[in-house]
C-alpha cells in the first residue's frame, strides 16, 4: 500500500513537471486540453501517400538495402547507431552496410547521421563505438558520417530513418546488431533471441516532410545546407503525418522543441470507441497510462478491447513498466477488457518486442522510433509517421494478430480478444501472459528517473 501511495504521488509530481515544462514552452495545450482526433494541429498533414508496414528485419532491410542499390538522387540515414559491417540482407556474398553505401557514393552522395554516443559509457552505444562507426564510414570514400553529440542528460538521438530518393523508412530498426540482432522474420525461428519490429516505408508527398527532418539535424551538425526537398507525386491514397519529439534548446531550428509526438497519441487515446492495440517495448508514460487507465474504468462502448504486446525482459525500466500494467489490471477487475501479453518462439524462446507500433479503432496507426516512456516523449530525439488509413490500420492489425495467433482473426474485434487472444494465452503457442505485476518499489525507478535528468 504504502509502495503504491508513492508511486502515485511521484507520477503525480512527474506529470505536474512534464505539464509546467510544456507551459513553460508553449505545449501547454498538450497536456492540459482534452483534445482528440487522429491528427495534430502542429504538423501538417500530406495526403496522397502509399505507406506499407514492413514486418520485421527479414521484410524491412532488405527493401531498404534495395531502395540504396538503386539510388539515383542521393541516400540519407539517421539512426540511433549503424553498423558498417552490419549486413542487411543474409544471404551469401550479401554486402556489408559500408560497402553497400560506398557503391552507392560513386553514384549519389550519401549521409549518415548517428548519435555520437553518451557522455560517459554507461550504456550502448558508447561513443568508442561511434567515433569508430564514423571513421569506418568515411574509409568509404565519398560517404559523410556526422555524429550528433547534442544530446540531453542521459538521453539519445533515437530516431530511424532512412531517406532514399522518393521513398522514406521510418520505424524502430537501426542497422546494427548492438545490443540484439534486428535481423529475425515474422516465424520468429528459434535463435539466441528473437527481435520484433516495424518499419513504415512510405511514397508520396510526405518523403519530403522526412528528408526536411533530416535536413534541418544535418545543417546544424554537418554545417551543410541541403537543398530543398523536392515533394514527390502523390503516389496512393493514405493521409500521413510526422510527428516528432524534439526536447527544447536541442536545435536551432525547434528552439522551444516539438513534442508532437506525444500530443498525437494522446489525441487519438482519447478518440478510442471499440479497441487499442499497442505494441511498444517499454509502457510506463504515466501521461499515456493515465488515459488507458480512464478508458478502462470507463469504457466508451460494450465492446472495448485493449491487448499490450511487450517485452518480457526489457532490457531496463521492467518493474516500471510491471507497475504501470499493475495498474491497468486493477481498473479492468472483471478481466474482460485488458489483454496483456509478450510473445515467444518455438520452444517458448523470448522474442524480445522493441516495437514502436499503436493501433486504434482499426482507423488510426501509428509507427516509428518512439517507446511509450517519459524518454521517448519528453527527451530523446523521436520520429513517428501517422495516418488515418483504415485499410492500412486494419489489415495491419489482422496480419499481425494472424502471426501472433495462428488462428483465424477476421471476426469483430471484441470477440477475437475474447475468445482466440484468451484462449492462446491459455496453452503452448506464441503469445504468453506477462510475467507478475510488480508491486515493488521497481515501480518508482522511472518517475524518479524522470524527475532527476529531465529539464
Amino acid at each position: 500500500m504504502l509502495d503504491a501511495r508513492l508511486g502515485d504521488g511521484l507520477e503525480n509530481l512527474l506529470r505536474s513537471h512534464h505539464a509546467r515544462r510544456l507551459r513553460r514552452l508553449g505545449w501547454g495545450d498538450v497536456l492540459d486540453g482534452d483534445g482528440a482526433g487522429w491528427f495534430t494541429p502542429r504538423r501538417p498533414v500530406q495526403h496522397g501517400n502509399k505507406i506499407q508496414i514492413l514486418v520485421d528485419g527479414a521484410e524491412a532491410f532488405p527493401a531498404i538495402a534495395e531502395a540504396i542499390e538503386n539510388a539515383q538522387k542521393y541516400v540519407h540515414i539517421a539512426n540511433w547507431h549503424a553498423s558498417p559491417d552490419f549486413r542487411l540482407t543474409r544471404e551469401p556474398g550479401a554486402p556489408q552496410l559500408r560497402e553497400l553505401l560506398s557503391a552507392a557514393a560513386e553514384r549519389v552522395p550519401v549521409r549518415v547521421l548517428l548519435w555520437a554516443g553518451p557522455p560517459v559509457p554507461f550504456f550502448e552505444p558508447t561513443r568508442k563505438r561511434a567515433e569508430a562507426a564514423k571513421h569506418a564510414f568515411l574509409e568509404c570514400g565519398a560517404v559523410r558520417c556526422e555524429l550528433d553529440a547534442r544530446e540531453r542528460t542521459l538521453h539519445c538521438h533515437h530516431e530511424k530513418i532512412v531517406i532514399v530518393d522518393d521513398v522514406a523508412f521510418v520505424g524502430g530498426l537501426d542497422m546494427t546488431a548492438v545490443e540484439g540482432d534486428r535481423h529475425d522474420s515474422p516465424a520468429h525461428p528459434p535463435r539466441d533471441l528473437g527481435w520484433h519490429d516495424h518499419i513504415a516505408r512510405l511514397e508520396g508527398p510526405v518523403v519530403s516532410e522526412v528528408a526536411a527532418h533530416f535536413a534541418a539535424r544535418w545543417l546544424e551538425i554537418a554545417g551543410e545546407t541541403l537543398p530543398a526537398p523536392e515533394v514527390p507525386p502523390e503516389a496512393g491514397s493514405s493521409s500521413v503525418q510526422l510527428v516528432r519529439t524534439i526536447p527544447e534548446r536541442t536545435y536551432d531550428f525547434s528552439p522551444h522543441g516539438d513534442f508532437t509526438l506525444l500530443d498525437s497519441y494522446l489525441r487519438a487515446l482519447r478518440a478510442a470507441k471499440s479497441l487499442v492495440y499497442i505494441e511498444n517495448q517499454f509502457l510506463w508514460s504515466p501521461e499515456i497510462t493515465e488515459v488507458l487507465l480512464e478508458k478502462l474504468r470507463n469504457p466508451p462502448s460494450d465492446d472495448f478491447r485493449m491487448v499490450l504486446v511487450l517485452p518480457q525482459k526489457p532490457s531496463n525500466g521492467a518493474d516500471t513498466t510491471r507497475g504501470q500494467l499493475g495498474r491497468l489490471l486493477d481498473a479492468d477487475p472483471s478481466g474482460g477488457r485488458l489483454v496483456a501479453a509478450t510473445l515467444v518462439a518455438h520452444g517458448d524462446a523470448p522474442v524480445y518486442v522493441h516495437a514502436k507500433l499503436t493501433i486504434v479503432d482499426d482507423e488510426w496507426l501509428s509507427i516509428g522510433s518512439a517507446n511509450l516512456n517519459e524518454h521517448s516523449l519528453f527527451n530523446d530525439t523521436e520520429v513517428n509517421v501517422v495516418t488515418d488509413d483504415a485499410e492500412v490500420a486494419r489489415s495491419t492489425r489482422l496480419r499481425l494478430w494472424a502471426e501472433h495467433l495462428d488462428a483465424d482473426v477476421s471476426g469483430p474485434t471484441a470477440d477475437v480478444v475474447d475468445h482466440v487472444w484468451r484462449s492462446a494465452l491459455e496453452r503452448p503457442s506464441r503469445v504468453m501472459p506477462l510475467p507478475g505485476v510488480s508491486r515493488r518499489a521497481g515501480r518508482l525507478q522511472g518517475p524518479l528517473r524522470g524527475l532527476l535528468v529531465d529539464g
